[in-house]
């Protein structure tokens, strides 16, 4: 067993939590990528449109030739430029060859739950490719350690423990300072992984600029779900969703928690930032991102997670992961907004909200004249006039739904107030809260009766902004409440949020497709 002291504790909390980038991050020979099965191509294959945010990718003749078949193995540098590109655009995703599961620590931080902890250990000795690998305990400062430390030495692990609780950004960073192997696999010790879970997300560190990989987090199947586990198995703050991307800010998957994730030892440093009781993984994410590393997210690899469920606790959980985006906003400014959209699309969208044939033409030819400055900007699509309208409607509509989105979580303290002076303020966000919640049902399939599931959605949402409004409140900022406009760059080698920073590069590198951002 083996102390961590108080001194050390507080050592490690002052630490720098600055990351280093990446070295020579070149794609080996024999990578494949495939092309993401929402990515649009023009006929004769020169254009490419997808990603997240979406992203218009010309391609030269070369690429357009090793993209045929909707697939690219590395060969030489040309191929392994046009490799990257795909997949820092989000058209692609990487193909990596199956690994061999080495070189592995499992890091388990824990505060009593002995039992979850033995079930835990218990699957991973029993899988082949796990059973051998070296297991970290940190007990977080809890109140019967002894149970822990027995079930630690059952199944042969070595425990670290902590005098006092620190939280679990300190009790993973204990595991990874004690770690010897190349990769960390980090596991909640209530979450329960299935055989064969760890080699595909081993697989994808053959990126040499990969440094974190995340699997999906499921619901476990409980005897008689009740009306949270229904809703938890479909809309959990840890399940991300079955799409398979790239981890970055303002994106649809801008961060992946930390209950189960693969990093790189190398790349994290001294790891999760200790002054953050929650939202750490996300902060992780980003300073991982800014330092020009990838985030992969494989929702094909899936870990079963234990929900919380009874209502307290699951309305205290929601607010709780709400006060946490006070400090990242603080932290990184710009890169988690409520609402990231256009001027044209906010402003069409206002006019909507008046009523009327007026601004409705209004709305109409601010979508209009955006859908020709789109259509100017691609003459070459097969259907310039068509692609132009349908990027310009899809933008309309994700600014909508992003308005419903703040009206009724981030800002519904606003809303509120507004519905409570005004009678017109009031049906609007009567609506909204109703439509919001029944497009979701609709999404997501729930089981649930469509409006149980918009209720349970607006208790969701009530916890977790009301959170925001407190992490706000405590250190006396609007910055997670304010939105981000979309505005054109003034300064050409600045970087949008999603944009990862450039690779190093490794030598002569041809010039086979040229991205552009919408």
């Amino acid at each position: 067993m083996t102390w961590f002291p108080r001194d050390v504790a507080r050592t490690t909390r002052s630490r720098s939590v600055s990351l280093v980038a990446p070295g020579n991050s070149r794609l080996p020979d024999g990578f494949a990528v495939e092309l993401a099965g929402d990515t649009h191509r023009s006929e004769d294959g020169h254009l490419m449109l997808g990603g997240s945010p979406p992203r218009l990718l010309r391609l030269g003749p070369a690429a357009v030739r090793l993209l045929a078949d909707g697939r690219l193995v590395v060969r030489d540098a040309g191929s392994a430029v046009l490799a990257r590109r795909l997949l820092d655009a989000g058209v692609a995703h990487p193909r990596p060859a199956p690994v061999p599961v080495r070189d592995t620590t499992l890091a388990v931080p824990v505060r009593d739950r002995a039992d979850q902890l033995d079930g835990l250990l218990t699957a991973l000795r029993a899988d082949p490719a796990t059973s051998e690998l070296p297991v970290l305990v940190v007990d977080d400062g809890s109140r019967d350690p002894e149970a822990l430390a027995r079930v630690a030495r059952r199944h042969g692990a070595r425990l670290l423990t902590h005098p006092r609780n620190l939280g679990p950004a300190a009790a993973r960073n204990t595991a990874l300072r004690h770690a010897r192997t190349a990769f960390v696999a980090f596991c909640d010790s209530d979450v329960l992984p299935g055989p064969g879970w760890l080699a595909p997300l081993l697989a994808h560190f053959a990126d040499p600029a990969v440094a974190l990989v995340a699997p999906r987090i499921v619901a476990l199947p409980v005897p008689a779900p009740g009306l949270l586990d229904r809703y938890e198995h479909l809309r959990s703050p840890l399940d991300m969703g079955e799409r398979e991307a790239p981890v970055v800010p303002v994106s649809m998957l801008s961060y992946v928690p930390s209950a189960t994730v693969v990093v790189r030892r190398s790349a994290v440093g001294t790891g999760f930032d200790e002054r953050m009781r929650v939202g750490e993984d996300v902060d992780l994410c980003m300073r991982l991102h800014e330092a020009g590393w990838r985030l992969r997210y494989v929702p094909q690899v899936r870990v079963g997670h234990r929900h919380r469920t009874g209502l307290r606790d699951w309305l205290a959980q929601r607010a709780g992961y709400g006060t946490g985006a006070a400090d990242l906003a603080l932290r990184h400014p710009g890169r988690v907004p409520p609402l990231y959209a256009a001027p044209w699309s906010l402003a069409a969208c206002a006019l909507l909200l008046r009523g009327g044939p007026l601004p409705a033409a209004g709305a109409l030819a601010l979508t209009a004249a955006t859908a020709v400055r789109v259509t100017r900007r691609m003459p070459d699509a097969d259907h310039p006039a068509r692609a132009g309208a349908l990027l310009a409607l899809a933008a309309l509509r994700g600014t909508g739904e992003q308005l419903l989105r703040c009206a009724t979580r981030h800002h519904w303290p606003l809303a509120l107030g507004a519905a409570v002076v005004s009678r017109r303020a009031r049906r609007l966000l009567a609506v909204a809260a109703l439509a919001e919640g029944l497009a979701d049902h609709h999404r997501s399939g729930s089981p649930l009766h469509p409006l149980t599931h918009t209720a349970i959605r607006r208790l969701d949402d009530l916890a977790y902004g009301w959170g925001v409004w407190q992490g706000a409140l405590r250190r006396r900022t609007a910055e997670p409440l304010l939105p981000r406009l979309a505005l054109p760059l003034r300064d050409r080698r600045a970087r949008r949020p999603w944009e990862p920073r450039p690779v190093a590069p490794t030598s002569h590198q041809p010039e086979t497709a040229t991205v552009e951002t919408w």
